[in-house]
């Protein structure tokens, strides 16, 4: 009895990276979407707690908003939010900047990579309001 030849053709291994070229190509965009949405929701929510700290700043100071970051984290006892990620390191693919004084605040996020680590430019202002 004749053993025959063990192993895969050229042909099958083709077939085979083929397929999985196609599912990678189906998958990886899906996953880098996945990651700008995160991006996306994650500045939002930063914005949001900066916001939040601010107007319980106010409401602590008859109405005087902070006059800086720093009375909002470590100038604070206990800190009204824990971290200023308006500081010049990009946090989760974005970059903060912070105008606060007395009067009011403005908080923007904007993508350190429009399209890689985020869509949208993301602004929070006195009051709360939120605008893509």
């Amino acid at each position: 009895m004749k053993k025959g030849n063990r192993g895969f053709t050229l042909v099958e291994i083709m077939i085979v990276v083929a397929i999985i070229a196609l599912l990678a190509a189906i998958a990886i965009p899906n996953l880098l979407r996945a990651k700008i949405s995160a991006n996306d929701a994650l500045a939002k929510g930063s914005l949001r707690s900066l916001s939040t700290a601010s107007e319980t700043f106010a409401t602590s100071n008859n109405g005087n908003y902070p006059g800086d970051m720093t009375s909002l984290t470590t100038g604070a006892t206990p800190p009204y939010i824990n971290s200023n990620p308006c500081l010049a390191i990009p946090t989760s693919g974005f970059n903060y900047t912070c105008t606060v004084g007395t009067g009011g605040y403005t908080f923007i996020a904007t993508p350190a990579t429009v399209g890689t680590t985020g869509t949208t430019t993301f602004t929070m202002s006195t009051g709360g309001v939120l605008t893509p």
